[in-house]
């Protein structure tokens, strides 16, 4: 049997666990990518012999060379190696007022964090032949309002993932992203509460315009939700991308992803703009 393993980044709670462990499950030898050491002892807790847990911040460079000597270390030496781009926050919000320091947050970890990563572990993907799956979205593709700062970086990774699959194909090295819809996590409701945050701190003028959006970021977050997918759901489909001889490009998860993603270019924007604000019940 062919011995597999594995890193996933983000992997103390939602998709990121969820990948983890069932990718140990099913043989793989799994580093957990984790920030805090509660987190990596929650993991540890789980018992299971095939996943490791390992200090990584997607952000900080010496982190990521810490994480890259620390799966050198425990690889197995005649197993093949892939990296689950995974590791995310959620930044949402009325561009006029939003904290730059925020949007770049956003970019700093979810695009720029992701890039650091791979670049570390391309030497060791490269000489197992290894597999590439970032994380991407439904709203790679299209961008409701108040979510540009999230959409814009899963726009993205889009890119990135096109000009990868081409960089690396010529060393065997598949690249695959992933575009799941909405996924029954708490990320949208703790996003909702930084903006609110955001819109109690305006000046009162500002305060007035941006009323209305207070009722819009409450109900875009029960939409995201209403229909979640779970999460493991997301991880069955990067064990399929990370398994399958010859795995697709991209893997659209949940009925959302699949209609928004091919309807979308089939309309014009204003259409378009008018029936996103229907669905989400935004005025």
């Amino acid at each position: 049997m062919e011995k597999r393993s594995v890193l996933v980044t983000g992997a103390s709670s939602g998709i990121g666990k969820e990948c983890a462990l069932l990718l140990a499950s099913l043989g793989f030898q799994v580093f957990a990518g984790v920030r805090r050491v509660q987190d990596a002892e929650a993991l540890t807790s789980a018992g299971h012999a095939l996943l490791l847990p390992v200090m990584i911040d997607v952000t900080v460079h010496a982190s990521i060379q810490s994480a890259l000597q620390s799966v050198r270390a425990a690889l197995s030496a005649d197993a093949s190696f892939a990296l689950v781009n995974n590791a995310g926050i959620t930044v949402a919000g009325p561009l006029e007022v939003l904290p730059i320091d925020s949007l770049r947050q956003q970019f700093e970890v979810n695009v720029i964090g992701q890039i650091a990563v791979t670049q570390a572990f391309l030497p060791l993907l490269r000489a197992r032949k290894g597999r590439i799956v970032i994380m991407g979205s439904v709203l790679g593709r299209i961008s409701p309002p108040l979510v540009a700062p999230y959409a814009a970086a899963k726009f993205a990774l889009e890119a990135l993932t096109d000009s990868l699959s081409q960089e690396l194909r010529k060393w065997g090295i598949r690249v695959v992203l992933l575009e799941p819809g909405n996924i029954a996590t708490p990320i949208w409701e703790k996003s909702k509460d930084r903006v609110l945050e955001i819109l109690d701190a305006l000046d009162p003028g500002r305060r007035e315009l941006y009323s209305e959006s207070r009722a819009d970021i409450e109900r875009l977050a029960r939409a995201f939700t209403r229909w979640g997918i779970a999460s493991a759901r997301v991880a069955k489909t990067v064990a399929k991308a990370l398994t399958v001889r010859n795995p697709r490009t991209r893997y659209r998860v949940g009925l959302d992803s699949k209609f928004l993603s091919t309807f979308s270019p089939l309309v014009p924007d204003r259409l378009r703009y008018w029936l996103t604000r229907r669905v989400l019940s935004l005025k």
